[in-house]
């Protein structure tokens, strides 16, 4: 039986996850960006955490740690490159660790290049990844403690795993994706089509997420650095994947 999945939005643009294995009743958290909306998933839900599985420092995926450790008496978990900046972190992990949650065993990924430690969390059993600010739906992460090559590495990691895989990330950040997408992929139907169902959802102010890996490899620019089509528009046909991934990374900073 697959995890279920509550999501639910945060601060600004922030997704909250909660995760129940349905065959032990387990819950835990996948990062905890604000308290009050926590509280309230749980209590719709009727789901308590035991757990937190955090990403990384940034504030706005640990705000509510030290609160919802008070209140519920759960262990947080987090990348060992980044125990010092964790509030209240009981569990260090990296690439290749393991966290049992009910009756799967979650694997972690490291996904530097937003920040330097920053992990991702795979279920398996579930086809599920939680990559939070490693891969967007039609985007990646801002790279703040990292150079280019470091986040193509973790989003070569991340396109590896199966064009089924389930992924739920970290902000609501796709319509401003899907239009910088069609400036560096603008003859991409799967593109142009996804790109139409997007503005529809908001519009409705409703969430573009979860999305899958297939779906990433078809649409994603920041997935596409070996697509014939997105070098010529670039003019790098000869460059490495790497130096094309760099040169879209530039370009949407700047978009």
């Amino acid at each position: 039986m697959a995890i279920q999945v509550e999501q639910f939005m945060c601060l600004s643009d922030n997704f909250g996850v909660l995760l129940r294995d349905p065959a032990t009743g387990d819950v835990a958290l996948v990062d905890a960006p604000e308290e009050a909306p926590i509280l309230a998933a749980v209590k719709r839900t009727g789901w308590t955490p035991k757990l937190i599985l955090t990403t990384h420092h940034h504030v706005d995926h640990v705000e509510a740690n030290l609160a919802l450790k008070q209140r519920f008496g759960l262990r947080i978990v987090g990348p060992e490159a980044e125990k010092d900046k964790i509030p209240g972190i009981d569990e260090t992990v990296g690439q290749g660790s393991t966290v049992p949650f009910g009756s799967e065993t979650v694997e972690v990924i490291s996904t530097p290049g937003h920040t330097a430690g920053h992990v991702s969390y795979h279920f398996p059993g579930s086809k599920v990844v939680f990559t939070a600010d490693t891969l967007f739906a039609l985007g990646c992460g801002r790279l703040f403690e990292a150079p280019p090559e470091v986040m193509y590495d973790s989003l070569k990691k991340l396109a590896a795993l199966p064009a089924d895989t389930t992924v739920y990330c970290g902000h609501e950040y796709t319509l401003s994706n899907a239009r910088f997408a069609l400036t560096i992929d603008p003859d991409n139907a799967a593109l142009q089509a996804r790109a139409r169902k997007i503005e529809a959802l908001r519009a409705d102010d409703k969430p573009t997420l979860p999305t899958t890996i297939g779906e990433e490899l078809a649409t994603n620019p920041f997935l596409r650095w070996a697509d014939p089509a997105i070098r010529r528009n670039l003019g790098m046909e000869n460059a490495t994947d790497a130096e094309v991934f760099a040169e879209i990374r530039k370009r949407k900073d700047n978009f």
